[in-house]
């Protein structure tokens, strides 16, 4: 256990390092060091929360699963209403604190993976059945997913409905009963897509993005032009073109583009096995836990992490349409940041109350001596 939560650490340590370098060097033509003073600020605040969270007994949190959420839902609302929510490119997602923005949605992800981990604790041997194990969470995971979708955010939106969906998977709900809601969703999400011009534009790109790369395609096209500009070892720190103007948010989405022109495909590379080695050594601390959950939120929370990474590197290499989706500890962003490093925070809480496996099999083990009977 401790070799898995020190890569755990590690793994996040190094993507931090590299996040705020790679960030001065974004920033270099764009306001100086800027997007690294403010970055440095959120990761001081974020590493202070990740303290305090890896501190705690994480299962204090069942005492407060549904307050949270309901917090969650009340900011989501919140955020909706002209005046209140800071609208940016069409989409009402912030609040302004006057020395920062706040995204409500991240805190909403950290909300649900705890209030639905809480759940399933408490009706873990109900999870088979179709009401207890589908209709009652989908309820209020549904809820948080329609205030995110309307906002709109698509991305987030497929990010939690993967994240929960696994965790109900985890839970022992039937994969059957996921089979007609995940259709549903998905024909629901092609028929909002098909009807909003932008989204549809960013999906049209995707596929024939020769033909729009002047368009509504720019930013993904010139971003896979950087990626290829910087082969195997890159052009060097700070030597980057495409940051000059030709990728937009190349600080905060596509800041890939920018490590891969610059640092080259050994370094992205590097950052993909960075992340899977996240995902492995969170996942066997979660499996590992004492509890349901423990089991659960440390899933969830790893999974959550290891699916948004896995969707923003999609979409700048191309894989993925445009989903306007952070890359985790790297790119610019303090909402997404200090709730990426306080779920880091319980992840190693769960891992500092794992029982030694060796200690629980001796404790067995004496435990039979004491109680077997003595032979004359």
């Amino acid at each position: 256990m401790k070799t898995a939560a020190t890569l755990f650490v590690v793994c996040v340590g190094a993507l931090l390092s590299l996040g705020l370098v790679i960030l001065y060097s974004a920033g270099m033509n764009h306001g100086g060091a800027r997007y690294l003073l403010m970055q440095l600020v959120w990761c001081g605040i974020g590493l202070v929360a990740c303290a305090i969270a890896a501190w705690m007994d994480y299962r204090w949190l069942k005492k407060i699963a549904w307050l949270l959420l309901a917090a969650a839902v009340v900011i989501l609302g919140l955020v909706l209403v002209p005046g209140l929510g800071v609208q940016i490119k069409g989409a009402r997602r912030w609040f302004d604190l006057g020395f920062a923005k706040f995204q409500p949605s991240e805190a909403a992800k950290l909300a649900l993976v705890i209030a639905l981990a809480h759940y399933i604790d408490c009706n873990q041997h109900l999870m088979t059945t179709f009401r207890r194990g589908l209709l009652v969470p989908g309820f209020f995971i549904s809820i948080v997913l329609a205030l995110i979708f309307v906002e709109p955010d698509r991305g987030t939106t497929v990010l939690l409905a993967a994240t929960t969906g696994v965790m109900l998977l985890i839970a022992g709900v039937r994969w059957i009963y996921l089979i007609p809601p995940a259709g549903a969703a998905a024909c629901g999400l092609a028929y909002s897509l098909w009807n909003d011009p932008v989204r549809l534009g960013r999906i049209l790109s995707w596929l024939h993005p020769e033909a729009h790369k002047e368009g509504v395609g720019f930013q993904a096209w010139q971003a896979r032009l950087a990626l290829g500009t910087g082969g195997w070892t890159g052009l060097g720190l700070g030597n980057g073109r495409q940051k000059l103007g030709f990728v937009p948010e190349h600080e905060t989405d596509f800041i890939l583009s920018v490590i891969g022109e610059e640092l080259g495909a050994i370094a992205t590379l590097s950052i993909v096995v960075l992340f899977i080695v996240l995902v492995i050594c969170g996942v066997y601390i979660a499996w590992n836990s004492r509890d349901s959950f423990g089991r659960l939120l440390g899933s969830g929370i790893v999974f959550l992490i290891g699916f948004q990474a896995l969707i923003n590197i999609g979409v700048v290499t191309g894989v993925f349409p445009n989903k306007g989706l952070p890359l985790p500890f790297i790119s610019y962003g303090g909402s997404n940041l200090l709730l990426m490093l306080t779920g880091v925070g319980l992840v190693m809480s769960i891992a500092r109350h794992v029982r030694d496996p060796v200690a629980v099999e001796s404790e067995r083990y004496s435990s039979k001596q004491i109680f077997a009977p003595q032979t004359p």
